[in-house]
């Protein structure tokens, strides 16, 4: 009885949602000054995807000085830009009344961080989300940029859903860690993006393998290779392997993104060479 009416339950709100995706999906409009719009996502917090998508836009930069990147921290609930970033204080006003971004190493940036205090906990219902996110995209002077890297908020909800269905996206890269229970959420997002039209590029497989700084040697932490097994069978490619080093950690936590902290080192050199894969990825579609 129990198992049929969960069936049940389930069938409703399938049908309850194909009811309101017939309805028809918001007409995308381009967000003013963007040429394309790049989205990071994993279906679980804690993969480093944040650490990624900031240096995945450094890397953009680094790769070619004559392109023009931004930052969109759209996580409202957990905003971790404004610290990975070292960056502080209330955007200032247009004469539009649009909010200018606040910049560093040459990005960019803004985030729901920028506008609350550090610590004030974000309790909002799911309607004042939107309009934050709503405003975050539509009331900010970005100038002219050729590339939007939007941190997406962990997981497969109504944030992800309102930037997918309002903004052209060109395509999304999906951080993960080799863990099987992180590769679970990893898939899922995946598939929601493709739900929605949006164009997988990759995916990013995050802390692969840890090197003692002592005797060199390579361990697994969370496994080998998850992520290239998801992406066969996604039939994706993967953009790249980030390794799991103390100096992503600490450059991090102290504002001050290993691309541009220690450009030299092989961690800079693996974020780089995502950067290179994802507009190579790109060029494909565009193709």
């Amino acid at each position: 009885m129990h198992l049929t009416n969960n069936l049940f339950f389930l069938w409703s709100l399938q049908e309850r949602q194909k009811q309101h995706m017939a309805r028809g999906l918001p007409k995308q409009k381009p967000i003013a000054g963007v040429k394309q719009v790049i989205v990071v996502a994993s279906g679980k917090g804690g993969v480093g995807k944040s650490t990624t998508a900031v240096n995945l836009a450094l890397g953009l930069t680094a790769n070619d000085p004559s392109k023009t990147v931004g930052i969109l921290d759209a996580d409202v609930y957990g905003p971790s830009i404004p610290k990975l970033m070292s960056l502080k204080g209330n955007p200032e006003l247009t004469d539009n009344n649009l909010m200018r971004p606040l910049m560093n190493f040459g990005i960019p940036c803004m985030s729901m961080g920028f506008l609350v205090e550090d610590v004030a906990p974000i309790v909002w219902r799911g309607l004042m989300v939107m309009s934050a996110i709503e405003k975050l995209l539509r009331q900010v002077d970005w100038g002219l940029l050729d590339y939007l890297v939007i941190d997406m908020p962990p997981g497969t909800g109504d944030v992800q859903l309102s930037i997918t269905q309002n903004v052209p996206i060109a395509g999304a890269v999906i951080v993960s860690t080799p863990q099987d229970i992180a590769l679970l959420d990893a898939r899922r997002g995946a598939e929601m993006f493709r739900k929605v039209n949006v164009p997988v590029l990759g995916i990013v497989q995050n802390m692969s393998v840890f090197q003692c700084p002592k005797c060199n040697h390579q361990t697994h932490i969370f496994g080998a290779d998850g992520a290239r097994a998801l992406a066969d069978t996604l039939g994706v490619q993967v953009l790249g392997d980030i390794p799991l080093h103390l100096s992503i950690r600490e450059m991090s936590d102290r504002g001050q993104p290993v691309v541009v902290s220690s450009p030299d080192s092989p961690e800079a050199e693996a974020y780089r060479k995502v950067a290179t894969a994802v507009v190579q990825r790109l060029e494909e579609l565009s193709g």
